[in-house]
């Protein structure tokens, strides 16, 4: 009796009274500096933190991060924004670039928290047992952001989850998220239970039996403590139905779950009449891919498809049909670097390095530039959560070819007031058909299709957006003043 009694006292010395401690100190922080804003700002100020420790990437999460920031410091003025990064770039580096990239007007009175161990959160830190390991890292990188500065709202918009409870329960914050792709979803236990090699299945697991059964268990598992996570949030935006339902599945928060499509710039991609494009027996064709050069993003698909195309094209086109393929995305460390060389040893394999353009880092002109010259949008990640490329290809006039699945299946890619606004693929036979389906149709019939899936996208525009945060977030900027 003794002994435990004295297990039980050692216990809470351990783990109960450090906790109450850092409470205590993040408390009186917290007391002090709103005492601070009041006495400087001549009333209470709300301060909103979002987690988002890659902002500097340039892809289109970082997009909904500064059209959050702008919603919020247009609809409220007693509001401040605050951004947690990793990067090193300083912020008037990161605010430029954002305004460069996205076309956005980002107000200079953002604040940026500089967090020195980001390197917790990479995938190269972990090469085993990764989804574990990144999520104690960002319980880690959480808790130095939440030393550095402790907000009254805090939302995650990259996807660490492992957070929510920390700046909930330590913190005492307000807690938000906005999930682009579930960190696990029943996709990924469907795949390892089936024993399907992937990007994220290495072949010698699915290989074996005994393998698979125990990254299974593990995968529940984790599912299981995601889950625990994410019932945290007082509010949950998800960018697609097919996001929704798998947070639903593993949250199990309906009432506070909701879709929340994100931002893409259809009035800058639309705000010129669609450009002719070159007609069948003059000029070159552009197939333009815009992703960042991420694994999951499927570049390989892009050019085997490319090549059989570019083969049929020569081989059965009687007129001087010729047609180049760009590659347009961000390059953020040195593995997406490490990923472009090897796409570029696979062009030349594959002899069609003189039709294949990578463009990387490209500014938003040149992007611009770029789609709105271009026959085909194409886009071939599997289960691409939402797909904000796709929707800027469809605005930017260029005939959407997209992979069926997930959001651009469910979403984006649907048939709209009764007529197509794309065309669907799943294999490297499928995209090089439909590819050729496109250079195929008569001017009139691609016309039509581009301009209506181009009225289509404006579903998907920054005012959309911007109302709809609005009205998630109301809630938790209230209850903070």
């Amino acid at each position: 009796m003794d002994i435990c009694c004295s297990f039980s006292w050692l216990l809470l010395l351990i783990f109960i009274l450090p906790f109450v401690a850092l409470k205590l100190v993040i408390w009186w922080r917290i007391r002090h500096r709103r005492k601070t804003d009041r006495q400087n700002n001549k009333g209470a100020i709300v301060r909103v933190a979002f987690f988002h420790p890659y902002c500097h990437a340039g892809g289109g999460g970082e997009r909904v991060l500064w059209c959050s920031v702008n919603a919020l410091l247009e609809r409220y003025q007693f509001v401040r924004c605050h951004v947690f990064t990793g990067d090193s770039a300083t912020g008037e580096e990161i605010l430029r670039r954002a305004r460069q990239r996205f076309n956005l007007k980002v107000p200079n009175s953002v604040e940026f928290v500089h967090l020195k161990s980001r390197n917790l959160v990479e995938a190269s830190t972990w090469p085993c047992f990764t989804l574990l390991g990144q999520s104690i890292g960002s319980l880690a990188l959480g808790f130095e952001a939440l030393w550095k500065f402790t907000p009254d709202v805090y939302i995650d918009s990259m996807g660490y989850a492992f957070t929510l409870p920390l700046f909930k329960w330590l913190g005492g914050c307000r807690v938000g998220c906005y999930v682009h792709y579930p960190t696990i979803s029943t996709d990924m236990l469907g795949r390892v239970s089936q024993r399907e090699a992937a990007f994220n299945n290495a072949s010698f697991i699915a290989r074996s039996r005994i393998l698979s059964a125990g990254k299974l268990l593990y995968y529940r598992m984790f599912a299981y403590i995601y889950g625990v996570a994410g019932r945290r949030a007082d509010v949950v935006m998800v960018n697609s139905s097919w996001t929704k339902d798998h947070i639903m599945s593993l949250w199990k928060i309906p009432e506070l779950t909701a879709v929340v499509y994100p931002p893409c710039d259809t009035s800058g991609f639309s705000a010129n009449p669609l450009k002719p494009l070159p007609d069948r027996s003059t000029l070159k064709h552009l197939v333009v891919s815009v992703a960042q050069f991420r694994p999951e993003k499927n570049h390989a698909l892009q050019l085997e498809a490319f090549a059989l195309f570019h083969k049929n094209l020569h081989l059965n086109s009687k007129d001087q049909l010729d047609a180049e393929l760009v590659l347009v995305g961000g390059c953020r460390n040195e593995g997406d670097q490490q990923r472009v060389d090897e796409l570029r040893v696979l062009a030349r394999k594959l002899n069609i390095e003189k039709s294949v353009r990578f463009e990387l880092n490209a500014s938003y002109d040149l992007l611009r530039d770029f789609l709105c010259s271009a026959t085909i949008g194409l886009h071939t990640m599997v289960n691409e959560h939402f797909g904000i490329g796709v929707v800027e290809c469809m605005a930017a006039g260029a005939v959407t070819l997209a992979h069926e699945s997930a959001g651009p299946k469910m979403d984006i890619v649907v048939e709209w007031r009764g007529q197509p606004t794309g065309f669907l693929a799943s294999t490297v036979e499928e995209y090089a058909d439909k590819m050729m389906w496109v250079l195929c149709m008569t001017e009139q019939e691609r016309d039509n299709l581009r301009q209506h899936a181009r009225l289509s996208a404006r579903r998907f525009d920054d005012q959309t957006f911007a109302s709809a945060f609005i009205s998630r977030t109301e809630k938790l900027v209230r209850l903070a003043c």
